[in-house]
């Protein structure tokens, strides 16, 4: 193995466990507890508060998502022709 190797799947390790905690920081689409009964998304944080961090972590698993393929392919080619 040589340093090109270790140094890229390190990196890769990291950004896959910075993937996995964005995408679990995320809300649920889906209609849970009180929301589903009552309805209330009225409020000012249920319509405006977490359009933002919602919209913030899904644009960070985006970027996050492309660096980590871009950086398995560039891994990819680096191991198969540099030897």
């Amino acid at each position: 193995m040589n340093p090109f190797e270790i140094i890229g799947g390190v990196i890769l390790l990291i950004a896959s466990i910075i993937i996995i905690a964005v995408v679990m920081l995320q809300e649920s689409k889906q209609a849970n507890g009180m929301n589903a009964v009552t309805g209330s998304t009225d409020t000012y944080i249920g319509r405006n508060g977490n359009r933002t961090k919602d919209a913030f972590y899904a644009k960070l698993t985006k970027i996050l998502a492309i660096a980590f393929f871009v950086l398995a392919i560039v891994l990819n080619l680096v191991v198969r022709f540099v030897k």
